[in-house]
C-alpha cells in the first residue's frame, strides 16, 4: 500500500544524459575514435586494468561503467575518499561471490590518488590474481600518486577537458532529450561554456540551474545577462595542491623567462582567479627575479620584493596589481641565469670536494700567536691598490684551480660586469698572476 505514495526521484541532468554506449560518449576522440587505444581495447573482447587520468567531468566514471557493460561484468565502485582496506576486502568477497556465479567483476576506484600506500597495496594481490579487473580514476598525475607496483599493472589513459564544440554537442543532446523548452542565444552559450571550463558535469549542472530558474520566470529564451543573474557560478578548474597548480606555476615562470608579458599576466591571473595564495605567488615571483634575471637587471629583484611587500600591506584585490606589474617587468627585463648557474656549480663542487684550508694570507689574526703563525701576513688591502684591486692576488685555496663559475651574459648590466671582469683579468696578467 505504501508503494502508492512513493515518488521516484528525478535524476540529475548529468545522470539522465550519461552515455549508455561507447558511441554516445562526447569527447575523448583521441582514445575512442576508430583505431584509437580505448576503442581497440573495447573491441578486443577482454578487459584489462587501467587508470583513467584527467580533469573533473570528462567521463572517467562513465567509461568505467561502459567497460563493465561492454564485457558483461559486475561493477563495484569505491570512492577512495570514503573507503579503506576494510571496504576493499568486502568488495573482494563480493567479487568472489560473482566469480562463483560465473561472472567477472570490474572494481572501480574513484580518486585512486586519495588511497595511501597500504590501501593501494591491498589492491595488488586481487588485481594480480585476476579476481577483479581494476579501473582507477584520478585527477592527479599517476606517476606521483599511484604506487609503482600498481601502476605497472595498469594501462594509463589520459583524458582531456571537453572542447567548446564538444560542449555545444552536449547542449544539443540536452535540448533534444530533456530541455527542449529552452533556447539559448549565442552569448549565453559562450557564457555557459566559459564557466564550464571543459567540465561536462559542471556544464550540465549549469543547464539544470538555468532550467530551474526559467520555470519560475516563465521565459524560454536564455540570454547571457539572465545567466549572470540566475546562476551560481563556480570558480575555474583549479587544484591548489595538484598537477594543475604546478603546471600553471610552471607556465607562469616560463612565460617570464621567455620574455612574454602577456603570457605571464595570463597565467598569474588564471591562478589568482582559481584561488591560488597570492603570498605564494609573490614568493615565486621573487625567485624568478633571482633565477632568470639576476645581475642583468638588479632592479627586478627590488621590484619583485616591493610587490611582495605591497601585497602584504594591501591584501586582495588591491595588492594583486603590484604582483601583476612585477611579472610584466620581470618578463621584459634583460635575462641572465649566470649567477644561478654559478651558485649551483659552486654548491655542487663544495658538496663533493674535500675540506680545503683557508690560505694563510686570508686568515684573520686577532691574537699575537696568530700573527706569529703568519695569519694575515702579506695580505694586500685592495683599497690601497690601483683601481682598488690587488692584481695577481688569489682568494681561493692554494691547491685549487680557479673555477670560473660566474660567466656573465652579454645582456643588461651583466655586459658591463663582463667588461669589468675582463679589465681585472688583464691587470692580473700584467701582474703575473
Amino acid at each position: 500500500m505504501s508503494d502508492l505514495f512513493k515518488v521516484a526521484p528525478t535524476p540529475p541532468l548529468a545522470e539522465a544524459l550519461r552515455p549508455t554506449t561507447l558511441d554516445d560518449v562526447i569527447g575523448q576522440s583521441h582514445l575512442l575514435g576508430a583505431g584509437k587505444p580505448l576503442r581497440l581495447a573495447f573491441e578486443s573482447g577482454k578487459p584489462h586494468s587501467m587508470i583513467l587520468w584527467g580533469p573533473p567531468g570528462v567521463g572517467k566514471t562513465t567509461l568505467a561503467r561502459l567497460t563493465a557493460h561492454a564485457f558483461k561484468c559486475e561493477f563495484i565502485a569505491l570512492s577512495a575518499v570514503f573507503s579503506g582496506v576494510k571496504d576493499i576486502r568486502a568488495a573482494m568477497e563480493q567479487a568472489e561471490q560473482h566469480l562463483a556465479q560465473g561472472k567477472h567483476t570490474i572494481l572501480f576506484v574513484d580518486e585512486i590518488h586519495r588511497f595511501n600506500k597500504s590501501q593501494q597495496d591491498a589492491l595488488l594481490p586481487y588485481a594480480e590474481s585476476g579476481l577483479v579487473t581494476f579501473i582507477g580514476a584520478t585527477t592527479e598525475n599517476p606517476s606521483f600518486e599511484v604506487n609503482s607496483a600498481l601502476l605497472s599493472r595498469a594501462q594509463v589513459y589520459v583524458l582531456q577537458a571537453l572542447s567548446d564544440d564538444e560542449l555545444k554537442q552536449l547542449l544539443m543532446r540536452a535540448q533534444e532529450r530533456v530541455l527542449s523548452h529552452l533556447q539559448f542565444d549565442d552569448a549565453a552559450v559562450d557564457t555557459l561554456i566559459g564557466y564550464a571550463d571543459g567540465d561536462a558535469r559542471r556544464f550540465l549542472n549549469l543547464l539544470e540551474q538555468s532550467s530551474a530558474s526559467i520555470k519560475s520566470s516563465e521565459t524560454t529564451r536564455i540570454t547571457a545577462e539572465f545567466l549572470q543573474n540566475a546562476l551560481t557560478l563556480n570558480a575555474r578548474r583549479f587544484d591548489k595542491g595538484g598537477d594543475n597548480f604546478y603546471d600553471q606555476i610552471s607556465a607562469l615562470h616560463k612565460s617570464v623567462r621567455g620574455s612574454s608579458p602577456d603570457g605571464a599576466l595570463y597565467w598569474l591571473c588564471r591562478m589568482l582567479d582559481g584561488g591560488a595564495d597570492p603570498k605564494y605567488l609573490a614568493r615565486r615571483i621573487v625567485r624568478m627575479a633571482w633565477e632568470d634575471i639576476g645581475l642583468a637587471d638588479p632592479r627586478a629583484m627590488q621590484i619583485a620584493n616591493d610587490a611582495a611587500e605591497t601585497y602584504e600591506r594591501l591584501g586582495s584585490p588591491e595588492g594583486e596589481l603590484a604582483l601583476g606589474q612585477a611579472v610584466i617587468y620581470l618578463a621584459i627585463a634583460a635575462k641572465s641565469n649566470a649567477g644561478y648557474n654559478a651558485f649551483n656549480q659552486a654548491m655542487a663542487f663544495v658538496r663533493t670536494d674535500k675540506s680545503r684550508e683557508v690560505p694563510v694570507h686570508l686568515r684573520n689574526a686577532p691574537t699575537k700567536l696568530m700573527k706569529e703563525l703568519g695569519y694575515g701576513h702579506e695580505y694586500r688591502y685592495a683599497h690601497n691598490e690601483p683601481h682598488a684591486y690587488a692584481a695577481g692576488e688569489s682568494y681561493i685555496p692554494d691547491d685549487m684551480v680557479e673555477p670560473d663559475w660566474y660567466q656573465p651574459v652579454p645582456r643588461g648590466l651583466e655586459s658591463k660586469i663582463a667588461e669589468k671582469m675582463a679589465f681585472l683579468r688583464k691587470l692580473d696578467e700584467d701582474a703575473g698572476g
